[in-house]
Parts: structure tokens; C-alpha cells; sequence
């Protein structure tokens, strides 16, 4: 019988869920109901839950309630996407009710699974059911109905879990486009591997399929060369599963072209790589691609120089050049878009979207970077709008989050900013700036799917209007007519084609044909954005 929960044991307990949830992330994934290529809720869970875990075993806090509060500043920091946003509030919830505590019984642990939900619905502005907040919610209920009389941690969770799972069951037949699809909401399926995990540990079974518990490493000593030595600012380190087939070499040479000091070591199970870099984050989503990662460790060279001769805070960034009134962080992917955003007066570039959704920190690192008090935020992807929103409280900036979902959206509201207006008025221009452009993205199916009742096979051409499927075929002329008549109401003057690093010459061609054909009196032009996942994004106005 385990009655309490100390802070090594607390620890332990998410180190496990953090590997169970890891675990299941490609599983997660598969339940996304459109079958577009995306990290997806699995690894944006993972990944948001990783970053606390890695901070938790760096400290090694004592306490379960300093574990709590490491945890909960940490998952707030690194959250990506709308799901690891929701997954760090219910934590972040938790941490008030645990932070003064040495250990946790059942009340104190239900009180604080109550509190979590309470502060995830708070922050979600229309919840829906259906999701991680319906699976949380009955979870946390079911905990307090027991905790007055069942004294055994392990006994509630147990309960604790079987309620969940009764109620992740319950989300398809709540929420009309799971119905529709058979599957149930990944996000509650995610929250409850992280409980699985947890309750793993508890009952002291080891995960022995990944670990998390990796020693603590010092950082690095770059104090013996000056930071123009520096020729790339992070040190990337990653150990990845071997778990397909692609050639490792592939993913050799990709380092060697981006980046110095590579050491690449492949075994028959794994790859460990050592390389400096300036895209951190693409270098994993490529890891990725050969299976799940194993450990990660990036440091910033020039921070940690600067660090080592002044010891001066130097992990906030300092901003460059003279202050201005205001300043602009967008988020895009692809050399030619963010190329077009500095052009069109972006400061600061986070890189990111649909495959990867950039965390909160890495938002707030550009947001600091900026030498503005009011810092306008384009997140340009539905997914990206939370984890930007949580930067608010985290700078002395402040922060105006422009909820633009779509790249093009993001370049209308751009092409409106007036530095002359106060900043209310400013706010509202540039919210309403992007309310006629009509966003169509192009890519293929991963996966075989049923989406709307419509079959899909996986390597269609999908194409999506405001995210909703408008075509599926494997013949891209049927595709380029769908997409001319579902703009043909929006009878639009100016067309702009941005194409995709894997977009082919000849289906450029036919799209713009096309597309000038059906609108001959509209301006069509064809720019090159390199982005991923999206062979072409169109923007309608």
C-alpha cells in the first residue's frame, strides 16, 4: 500500500509517464482524423511533457511540491500545439495546490487534479467535450468522490484510470467529427498514457523501453574561444531509434550541409549525433523520420559563453538595435516565406508550423529579442495560437497575439500594419485585415482515411479550403479544377501561389494555368516559400 508520494517519487512517477506517453506518441498520432502529414497531438504531448521531465532531473528537486513547481514552469515553457498547451495548464493547475508540499496523499492529489482541470477550462476560451478536458475532468472527479476513504495511491489511480477510460471511450460519440471518423480523441488518449505511466511507477514497474533518467550533464565549457568562434549558436546532441529502414547516410549528409563538429555514431538499434547547428528544430524533425527520439540536449553557445565571463543572466536575449514602438514575431517554415517576412518588416523569425509547432519558449525567445515594449505575435497556424498566447505572462513585454491561422492570413496582416496607430486601433486593423483572405493548402495523404463519409487513399492529392477537405485524387488536373470552383464564389482579384519544398515544376505550372484560366481578371503570382508539408499554399483575397 503506498499512502503517500514523496518527491522522488513524484519525480520518478512523471519520468515514467513521460516514457509511456513517448511510447505511444506514433499511436496518438494515428488517431488524428485527417490523414495530412503533421507531428500531431502524440508528439506535440511528448515533446511538451519532455521539456518538464528534462528540467525535473537536471534540478532534482526534493520536495514533491518543488517538483511540481519545476514541472509546471518548464511544461509551460516548452508546450507545443493546442494539446501540450492544455497538458501544461492541467499541470500548471496542479503545482498551486501542490508547491507547498513535502509529499502528496489522496486528498491533497485529487484536490490538485480538480484544480488542474479548473485552470485548463478557464484558459480555453469555448471548451469543447469530447477531448483531453472531458477525459481530465472525470478523472479528477472520480478521484475526489474516493480519496475521503481509499488511503492507497495506487487503489485510486487505478480508479482513476478506469474512469478515464470509460470516458475516452464516451469522446467519439461526442464530438461529431470522431463519430464520423470511429476513433477516439487523442489528446484524452495521450493524458491517460501519462497516468498509465505514472501509475507504473507507483506501483514500481520499470519502463524499460526508453528512459528518461539519463545523468545529468553539466553545460558545456565554451569559455576558452570567443563568441566569433562561434560559427553556429547550438549545440545539438539527440540519441534516435533506428526503427525503419532509411539509410542513416541520408541523414549524415543533411548535417554536414547545415551544420560543423558532426559526430555521427550509428549502431544496429540507434544513431547518436553530436553537431552545431542554427536549426535545432528542423535537425529533430528530421531525426524523427528514423524513429522515436531517445535523449535530447541543445545548449546555445553563445548564451553559455557569455554566461561563463559575466554570469549575468545571459539566457534572456538581448534585444538588437534601437527600441521602436512596436515590434513583430511571425511563425513560418520554409526559406522562401520567411525571407518574404523580414521583407515585410517581421524582427523576429520563429521557425515552424504545420510539422512542427515551435514551443512557448521559443516563441518568447523572439518575442525578447525584439527591442519593442509591445510585441505583435502572427502565429499563422490554428495549432500555434495557444502556445503563443502563453508568452503573456512569462515577459515584461507586452504581448498582442494576432490569431492568424494560415500563412496567408499572416502576410495580409502584415501588409496593414501602421506603426502611427495607437495600439488598440492597431490591434483591431490588424485582426480585421485578414478576415477576406481565403486560404487553400495542397499537400497528400499519409494514410489511408475516411474523412466527411469521403474515402481517401494515401498518396492523393488532398486539397483543403479553410481546412476543409474540397478534393482527393491522384490526378492533380481534378484537383486544380476543384480547388478553381470552390474559389470561384469569393470571385477573388489577387491570387498568390507559394510552392512547397516538394512541389513539382509541372503541377506548379498547371496550378497557376489554371487558376489564371478560371480568373482571368485576378492577378495570379507564383513565389517560391520552400515550406514543408504543403506543396502549394494559395491565398484568395
Amino acid at each position: 500500500m503506498v499512502k503517500t508520494i514523496d518527491g522522488a517519487l513524484y519525480r520518478q512517477m512523471l519520468v515514467s509517464g513521460a516514457a509511456v506517453l513517448e511510447q505511444n506518441k506514433q499511436k496518438i498520432n494515428d488517431l488524428n482524423v485527417f490523414p495530412v502529414p503533421d507531428g500531431d497531438t502524440g508528439t506535440n504531448m511528448s515533446l511538451t511533457f519532455r521539456a518538464g521531465v528534462m528540467e525535473a532531473e537536471r534540478v532534482q528537486p526534493s520536495s514533491a511540491g518543488d517538483v511540481s513547481k519545476i514541472m509546471a514552469s518548464a511544461l509551460l515553457r516548452g508546450a507545443r500545439g493546442n494539446s501540450g498547451v492544455i497538458l501544461s495548464l492541467l499541470f500548471r493547475g496542479m503545482s498551486l495546490v501542490l508547491r507547498d508540499h513535502d509529499e502528496i496523499d489522496g486528498a491533497l492529489f485529487a484536490a490538485a487534479l480538480k484544480e488542474g482541470v479548473a485552470t485548463a477550462y478557464k484558459a480555453v476560451m469555448r471548451p469543447t467535450e469530447g477531448t483531453i478536458l472531458t477525459v481530465s475532468r472525470i478523472v479528477a472527479d472520480r478521484a475526489e468522490a474516493l480519496a475521503a476513504e481509499e488511503e492507497d495511491l495506487c487503489v485510486l489511480m487505478e480508479q482513476m484510470l478506469s474512469a478515464g477510460q470509460e470516458a475516452l471511450a464516451a469522446t467519439t460519440d461526442q464530438n461529431p467529427v470522431l463519430k464520423k471518423a470511429g476513433v477516439v480523441d487523442a489528446g484524452g488518449e495521450g493524458y491517460l498514457c501519462l497516468l498509465q505511466g505514472m501509475l507504473m511507477a507507483l506501483n514500481g514497474e520499470p519502463v524499460t523501453d526508453i528512459s528518461y533518467t539519463s545523468e545529468v550533464r553539466e553545460k558545456a565549457d565554451f569559455s576558452d574561444f570567443s563568441d566569433e568562434d562561434i560559427t553556429f549558436t547550438y549545440c545539438t546532441e539527440f540519441i534516435v531509434a533506428r526503427e525503419n529502414r532509411t539509410e542513416p547516410e541520408v541523414l549524415r549528409d543533411y548535417l554536414d550541409g547545415i551544420g560543423d563538429s558532426l559526430v555521427f555514431v550509428v549502431d544496429d538499434d540507434i544513431i547518436k549525433v553530436h553537431v552545431h547547428c542554427d536549426i535545432p528544430g528542423e535537425v529533430l524533425t528530421r531525426a524523427l523520420t528514423y524513429g522515436s527520439l531517445q535523449t535530447v540536449k541543445i545548449e546555445n553557445m553563445r548564451i553559455q559563453h557569455t554566461e561563463k565571463i559575466f554570469d549575468d543572466n545571459a539566457a534572456k536575449p538581448v534585444p538588437a538595435g534601437p527600441e521602436k514602438r512596436y515590434g513583430i514575431v511571425t511563425v513560418a517554415a520554409g526559406e522562401g516565406l520567411q525571407n518574404l517576412m523580414t521583407e515585410l518588416g517581421a524582427d523576429a523569425i520563429v521557425s515552424g508550423g504545420q510539422t512542427m509547432n515551435p514551443s512557448t519558449e521559443d516563441i518568447l525567445k523572439a518575442v525578447e529579442s525584439v527591442n519593442a515594449p509591445t510585441v505583435f505575435v502572427f502565429p499563422n497556424n490554428k495549432n500555434i495560437i495557444m502556445a503563443a498566447q502563453q508568452c503573456q505572462p512569462l515577459t515584461d513585454k507586452k504581448v498582442i497575439v494576432i490569431p492568424t491561422r494560415t500563412i496567408p492570413q499572416g502576410i495580409v496582416s502584415f501588409l496593414s500594419f501602421d506603426e502611427s496607430l495607437e495600439e488598440a486601433e492597431l490591434e483591431e486593423q490588424l485582426n480585421g485585415a485578414f478576415s477576406g483572405v481565403h486560404t487553400v493548402n495542397v499537400t497528400y495523404a499519409a494514410r489511408d482515411s475516411v474523412f466527411d463519409e469521403v474515402e481517401i487513399k494515401a498518396g492523393e492529392y488532398l486539397a483543403l479550403l479553410e481546412g476543409s477537405l474540397i478534393a482527393n485524387s491522384a490526378d492533380f488536373g481534378q484537383v486544380v479544377k476543384s480547388i478553381d470552383d470552390a474559389l470561384a464564389p469569393f470571385d477573388p482579384d489577387m491570387i498568390t501561389v507559394y510552392r512547397g519544398c516538394d512541389a513539382s515544376g509541372e503541377n506548379a505550372v498547371a496550378l497557376s494555368a489554371g487558376l489564371q484560366e478560371t480568373f482571368p481578371d485576378a492577378e495570379v503570382t507564383e513565389l517560391a516559400g520552400g515550406q514543408p508539408v504543403y506543396s502549394f499554399i494559395i491565398s484568395a483575397e
